[in-house]
């Protein structure tokens, strides 16, 4: 079981993330503290209940007026340029400390006068800082548009880290662009695997290939979808997104997009599949270690976080340049090699949920105590 020091598990914390809209890495950290913290209200801009799992939802969830605009679930990231004035005009939380997992504007929720606030970074916000391109696209209209849209957001991205007593990153890639962006430093603390849940099963059946992903532009999916028209070798896709519609009409017939899976179908699928692909640039990367915990190589783009998580030649393959020949070589590459599914287990076990809450544990005391 994994635990806190009883000191802290008493302390009054309030939790603040960015929005619930899916089960995606970020809520999986989320659902640690929340196990941590039982009674922690969590402040967010929407919150859909049937997308969230009940750990979270059992919470006491608080909302922005965001919640009640027909269609939010599905249109939320329109209202970007608005995110920063809606957390900072959301009622401050009255808990000794404040928690928030962030990745865009949760970091910018006001604490109290005479409380902490501790910001566990998944990254400095990316949509204003970094994927441009990949996020908005190369529309000229449209670069024009966002240009001081951005500009103003990433102004007060760095002016709210301010509001943070303590940053801990996700890991030392992150830590890098705290330092680069808002000029203060962060502890690392990898985000928790829970590898009592995932495990290895019986023999691999090894008969296709795996994704888990988001379906939006960063993750680079479009170019897994031409490698994998080339090779011709099953791909089974699990995700949603934006980018749904517009992958499945390019993808040949032996591509097939399952949609969102439960746990259960997804511990399935790692216990057998012949490898995991990863094709985009990540700041840690959840999906690839859960795949390592249940003994499943993996196929990665060799840049961000994952060469954290991912060791070349005994847990999985990098590629060196998002092109579909980089890619596809890689892939073969990984095919025609043993692995030993062991040795894969043993490195996601450097990453196990009680691990993660021993390091935060220590950032939350340095927090309080100074």
């Amino acid at each position: 079981m994994n635990k806190l020091p009883v000191n802290l598990s008493k302390t009054d914390v309030a939790l603040s993330h960015d929005w619930l809209t899916g089960m995606r890495g970020g809520e999986r950290v989320l659902e640690v503290l929340c196990e941590a913290f039982p009674d922690a209200p969590i402040f967010t801009l929407i919150h859909n209940p049937s997308a969230i799992s009940g750990i979270i939802n059992s919470h006491n969830i608080r909302v922005s007026w965001l919640q009640n605009i027909p269609g939010i679930f599905k249109y939320y990231r329109y209202f970007l340029p608005l995110f920063p004035s809606i957390i900072s005009g959301i009622q401050t939380p009255g808990a000794d400390l404040l928690i928030s997992t962030s990745h865009c504007v949760a970091k910018g929720l006001q604490k109290k006068p005479g409380s902490k606030h501790l910001c566990y970074c998944f990254t400095p916000m990316r949509y204003a800082w970094t994927f441009y391109e990949e996020y908005f696209g190369r529309n000229i209209l449209k670069a024009i548009v966002a240009k001081p849209i951005l500009a103003a957001m990433r102004k007060w991205d760095r002016d709210s880290s301010t509001r943070v007593d303590r940053f801990v990153a996700i890991s030392h890639h992150v830590r890098k662009r705290i330092a680069d962006f808002y000029q203060r430093d962060a502890d690392v603390v990898y985000p928790p695997i829970d590898t009592g849940k995932w495990t290895p099963g019986g023999p691999r059946s090894g008969n296709f290939d795996l994704i888990v992903s988001a379906l939006v532009p960063y993750k680079r999916l479009n170019l897994t979808i031409d490698a994998y028209k080339r090779l011709g070798f099953p791909l089974k896709i699990v995700g949603v997104g934006t980018e749904l519609e517009g992958l499945h009409a390019t993808a040949s017939p032996n591509i097939e997009f399952l949609g969102w899976q439960s746990d259960a179908k997804l511990l399935e699928l790692y216990r057998n599949c012949r490898l995991l692909a990863f094709p985009g640039e990540e700041d840690f990367g959840i999906v690839p270690l859960e795949a390592q915990a249940c003994g499943a190589p993996v196929v990665a783009f060799g840049k961000g976080g994952l060469l954290e998580t991912v060791q070349e030649g005994i847990t999985g393959t990098f590629f060196k340049e998002q092109t579909v020949e980089s890619f596809l070589n890689a892939v073969k590459q990984t095919a025609s090699m043993h692995w030993n599914s062991s040795a894969i287990r043993a490195n996601a076990e450097k990453f196990d949920t009680q691990n993660f809450i021993s390091g935060l544990a220590a950032s939350i005391e340095k927090c309080l105590h100074t």
